[in-house]
């Protein structure tokens, strides 16, 4: 385990010399990668730093709001309405590593357009270890490493926590002061939910998702998972009311881990279970079936693109 204090004033110092007297923007999601990144290069630059939002439309229930709270002690915080400028790009993309590298590609284009207005050179992001040796290993290409377009129009990437765990990283956001809300939330994807639905990425797919997600983690946090979600892989037959429908199936994920390198499909108890699909079948008419899988990492991924 890192020592947490050594480490936050190596990384504010690295960050700072880094950086010199530029200008850096931060890619912040919410999650706690991200979360750290930017409180570390903001408690080491100061006004030097702008954070950057993107609502992708890709977000968690509510996620735009909580950040906007959450970080409103960063005065320079810039949410960005990018949904429209995403779903655009995804239109017909079907193969799960070309969706993250046309995520990846749209994420730094609207940082570019973000830097431009602060004159910033430095793009600092929330990469951690494993994104990289998944990314390096072919296992997937994350949005911010093997995702990155070959041509980036900043000075340098900073990368303040790419050499730590999930688990050491969450120590690093305690020690910050970081509120629970971020420092004990579960991982979600830098590509989003466009990664928890399969095939080709639409609006209706993506809010099914949505609200299946919230549900899921409602539902399992007494369980105190690693991660838990919801994902929409394909369609179904099923039967609304007295009519056949062919609808969504919602397969819900739920796991145990230590970092997210290997991960155990968690035993959730029947009643949950069935809490789970009746609330998803029933607030959405469009989703037949729901599904739960067992799969552990490995021979599975955590996620399912």
């Amino acid at each position: 385990m890192v020592n947490v204090d050594e480490f936050i004033e190596d990384a504010k110092e690295s960050i700072r010399e880094q950086i010199g007297d530029e200008h850096a923007i931060i890619a912040l999601s919410g999650g706690v990668d991200s979360s750290v990144a930017a409180t570390l290069a903001y408690e080491a630059v100061g006004e030097q730093l702008t954070p950057v939002y993107v609502d992708t439309g890709l977000m968690r229930k509510g996620e735009t709001e909580q950040i906007a709270e959450t970080f409103s002690f960063m005065e320079s915080l810039r949410v960005v309405d990018a949904e429209e400028r995403f779903f655009e790009a995804l239109e017909g993309v079907i193969d799960p590593e070309e969706k993250r590298a046309v995520i990846g590609e749209q994420f730094i284009r609207e940082f570019e357009r973000e830097a431009k207005d602060t004159d910033a050179e430095f793009l600092v992001q929330g990469t951690i270890y494993p994104d990289r040796i998944e990314s390096e290993g072919n296992i997937k290409s994350h949005h911010n490493v093997g995702g990155l377009p070959d041509v980036v129009d900043f000075e340098g990437i900073v990368e303040p926590v790419r050499d730590l765990y999930k688990d050491e990283v969450r120590e690093v956001a305690r020690a910050l002061g970081l509120e629970s809300i971020i420092a004990e939330r579960m991982p979600f994807p830098g590509p989003g939910l466009a990664v928890r639905v399969l095939g080709e990425v639409t609006p209706e797919k993506v809010q099914v998702a949505r609200e299946a997600c919230h549900i899921v983690e409602d539902e399992t946090e007494k369980h105190d998972p690693w991660q838990a979600f919801a994902a929409v892989i394909g369609k179904g037959t099923g039967v609304k009311g007295d009519n056949r429908v062919h609808g969504w199936i919602v397969s819900v994920r739920s796991v145990e881990s230590r970092d997210g390198m290997t991960a155990r499909a968690q035993e959730l108890p029947w009643d949950t279970l069935q809490r789970i699909q009746s609330r998803i079948t029933g607030t959405n008419e469009n989703v037949a079936r729901v599904v739960y899988d067992v799969t552990h990492k490995p021979p599975a991924t955590i996620e399912y693109e």
